[in-house]
């Protein structure tokens, strides 16, 4: 029997698809929301080390499944590599209801207004596809604020000077400050810095119905069992369930989006949790499966007039993958800095965002979320074994002497760091699988020592006595902060995407998540994500005529 027709298929129940189902569907069109995960709950939340999130090696506790979901990956020389999602080379995001939102540290940035003109501001960049956003800060500044208020952000960025301007002021307060924030704080401003708190999509005061953050040490990578971390698995896609117009079908594998004679999308192909192929048809496809998923299914939707996948007449789908390099420097200390108050992380500066001589862009520094003990073994420096008593030794005397502090580099651009479809490798389901290939550009790497060094700076004024840094490798950016592989732009040769979001060449597809980001900013990219699909789902909304869409 033949899936009932709906105005919009929605592919993704992350940060971006949870907020156009809730939109959509409050606007009175009818929805299906597919999701190749589970919908989770506090009763997942089992506080084990060995399943977290984060800890990559061991597993990705919120999916997706091992097994039926490898990717193809080639390094720097050329050789490829069968990943599964608990290889660190994978580029992992959770696969589940909410999708990173479930599970991540919730920080929620807004991105400054350079942010959004990276290539007015600094110009080219030899080597790079370094570009301006097709849109402003203040384009998104309304939505950001939408995002703040309708979901919840905690924090208070008063002594940020270097914030875009806002309109609003955040709707909760920050948490009260841990040990680690009482000596950074001091010691950043003896630097002449301006420390502030954090933007959480996390309560502090009960909030729209939900509880205030229990501070446990369970946060990220983990399930938040008092549901006081916010995503859209608790937010915006309940409101879409409640409207009656939007159905959620979890366990759901898209496989292509299903093209008509002219081009233009007519629902999607998937398969449902008991593995049977169905076709959902719509008037809309939007897709929100993230930088790296979101780019195969549009390669793997091909067509006599796209033969290369959809949007792809220029050969822009899949490139630009980048993420967000993390340098970081960890200090020792000769007294406890351990103080047992989740989720950590709370105090940060954004001096180092812009204007740094001689560096395209720069990005903030805060200190980090709780190490659990496990994931110590990533603090320990160059010069302690990586095994036996020495090692046990000073893992005893440093784990609750140390502290991080790191920031995600605004990353320069690639062409050549890309997403395509392997031609010999398919998944549980016969779909051909994403294949990863490229690396950093090397000013990335540049502007991440230089962060590193300042976090170091800043560690030795707070009182460390020792002091090492992690700078990363020029190796393929992606992970939870995949964005670039659809960039949004006003020139089809140069871009996959429009400014609304639609694609170039169907304008009844759109795709709405990061990988539609030109560039991704210096900072955690999660309230952007939410911001830019609470505009894309207006602007479309507006254009919206019953059963499609007008220009």
């Amino acid at each position: 029997m033949a899936l009932k027709h709906v105005n919009a298929v929605i592919v993704g129940a992350g940060a971006g698809g949870g907020v156009v189902a809730k939109e959509l569907s409050t606007a009175g069109l009818s929805v299906v929301l597919l999701e190749r995960g589970k919908w989770y709950s506090a009763a997942d939340c089992r506080k084990d080390d060995l399943y977290n999130q984060r800890t990559s090696v061991l597993g990705a506790r919120f999916g997706p499944g091992e097994e039926r979901n490898p990717r193809v990956v080639v390094d720097g020389q050329g050789r490829e590599t069968i990943a599964l999602p608990s290889d660190g080379t994978y580029s992992n995001n959770a696969a589940c209801v909410g999708g990173g939102t479930f599970s991540y540290g919730a920080q929620a940035w807004r991105y400054l207004e350079k942010d959004f003109r990276m290539r007015s501001t600094y110009g080219a960049v030899e080597g790079s596809t370094l570009e301006d956003w097709p849109i402003s800060y203040g384009d998104l500044e309304p939505f950001y604020e939408k995002a703040e208020w309708e979901m919840g952000v905690s924090g208070d960025d008063t002594n940020n000077i270097f914030k875009a301007p806002r309109r609003k002021p955040l709707p909760m307060p920050p948490l009260p400050p841990t040990q680690e924030h009482q000596m950074l704080e001091p010691a950043a401003r003896r630097l002449g810095l301006h420390p502030f708190d954090i933007p959480m999509l996390r309560n502090t005061v009960p909030y729209n119905g939900r509880r205030s953050c229990m501070r446990c040490r369970w946060c990220v990578g983990f399930a938040c069992e008092v549901d006081a971390r916010t995503g859209t698995h608790n937010t915006v896609i309940p409101t879409a369930l409640a409207t009656g117009n939007c159905e959620l079908r979890t366990e759901c594998m898209a496989k292509e989006i299903l093209l008509d004679a002219r081009g233009q999308a007519k629902g999607i192909a998937y398969f449902d949790a008991a593995n049977r192929l169905q076709e959902q048809t719509a008037d809309l496809v939007i897709v929100c499966g993230g930088a790296v998923e979101s780019a195969r299914l549009l390669l793997n939707s091909r067509h006599a007039l796209y033969p290369e996948g959809l949007g792809n007449r220029y050969g822009w789908v899949g490139r630009n993958l980048h993420a967000h390099a993390y340098p970081a420097a960890v200090g020792l200390f000769d007294f406890d800095t351990y103080d047992d108050l989740g989720p950590g992380a709370s105090i940060a500066i954004c001096d180092y965002s812009h204007g740094n001589p001689g560096l395209a862009g720069g990005g903030m520094l805060a200190n980090e979320f709780i190490r659990l003990p496990y994931q110590f073994m990533t603090q320990v420096p160059p010069w302690v074994p990586r095994w036996g008593q020495a090692h046990k030794d000073f893992v005893r005397q440093a784990y609750k002497r140390t502290v991080v502090i790191m920031g995600p580099v605004q990353e320069i651009p690639v062409f050549d760091a890309r997403v395509q479809v392997d031609p010999k490798v398919r998944d549980f389901w016969g779909i051909p699988v994403a294949r990863l290939s490229g690396g950093r550009h090397p000013h990335t790497i540049e502007i991440a020592r230089f962060l590193a060094g300042k976090a170091e700076a800043w560690l030795k004024e707070a009182g460390a006595v020792r002091v090492w840094q992690r700078v990363p490798a020029a190796t393929l950016s992606g992970g939870q902060h995949q964005a670039g592989t659809c960039r949004m732009g006003n020139d089809p040769k140069t871009s996959v995407v429009n400014r609304d979001c639609q694609v170039h060449d169907a304008d009844n597809v759109y795709v709405i998540d990061a990988s539609v980001h030109v560039t991704n900013g210096g900072f955690n990219p999660a309230l952007t994500i939410l911001a830019n699909a609470y505009r894309a789902s207006q602007n479309l909304l507006k254009s919206w005529k019953g059963t499609r869409v007008t220009s």
